[in-house]
């Protein structure tokens, strides 16, 4: 397996002499993405360790940590994705929506099943909602491993 295509795209500035590539609208939707998902995790990370303990049980801190554990992961992976030349527009975009719906759909269902005891409806359906999210966080990385793998 050769990776000579596998480049990290530099934006150039005033000290930069190397030829650079241009960032791709993928690229920069996939960064502005996961510079945004990123703050939110820190948010919710700081009310996970400030003000939560105060409102659930300690399982339901440690549930919600591991939400916010998962979605920092993938917030780095959008931003390798983001920031590396060579992987195709058609992996780029695939792994971006199966990660951004994953965190969604894995780290969400955890907040909310965490917060079940503070929030005044039923989130008790969510349940199963936890695995498909993870699922498609693993399909994503299946992805992205295939795409890498294709590298001509």
């Amino acid at each position: 397996m050769e990776f000579s295509n596998f480049v990290v795209v530099c934006y150039e500035n005033e000290n930069t002499k190397m030829p650079l590539e241009p960032m791709t609208q993928i690229q920069k939707k996939i960064l502005v993405t996961a510079a945004i998902l990123g703050a939110i995790t820190v948010i919710i990370g700081a009310f996970g360790a400030h003000g939560l303990k105060k409102l659930v049980d300690d399982t339901a801190v440690s549930s919600f940590e591991t939400g916010v554990r998962y979605q920092m992961y993938h917030v780095f992976a959008l931003l390798f994705l983001g920031m590396v030349t060579g992987i195709s527009e058609a992996t780029q975009k695939w792994v971006f929506r199966l990660f951004l719906l994953g965190v969604l759909l894995f780290s969400g269902s955890i907040y909310l099943l965490a917060l079940q005891d503070v929030v005044s409806f039923t989130v008790s359906f969510l349940g199963p909602i936890t695995p498909i999210g993870g699922s498609l966080l693993i399909i994503g990385w299946f992805r992205l491993a295939w795409g890498l793998y294709s590298l001509k």
